[in-house]
């Protein structure tokens, strides 16, 4: 019986490390991975670039069609 209740407490704390990686990789890290895919996804689709060594200053269109600005890295715009 010690052996059966001694797994169930392994078990359990597996799950709650589990859970608390999970909780971790939603609230900080999954925000800023998707913000720097969003924001490379826009640097890449950039028009209008003016730059200025090593940044440039870009619009970009949103899913709405408006133009918005956005300062992208010399390195990701395209010519």
């Amino acid at each position: 019986m010690k052996e059966a209740s001694g797994e169930l407490s392994m078990t359990a704390v597996a799950v709650v490390a589990i859970a608390a990686i999970g909780v971790v990789f939603t609230t900080l890290i999954w925000p800023a991975m998707r913000r720097n895919i969003e924001n490379n996804a826009n640097c890449t689709n950039a028009y209008g670039c003016e730059c200025s060594g090593k940044t440039c200053n870009c619009q970009y269109l949103d899913e709405n069609s408006q133009a918005k600005d956005i300062v992208c890295p010399a390195s990701k715009v395209q010519e």
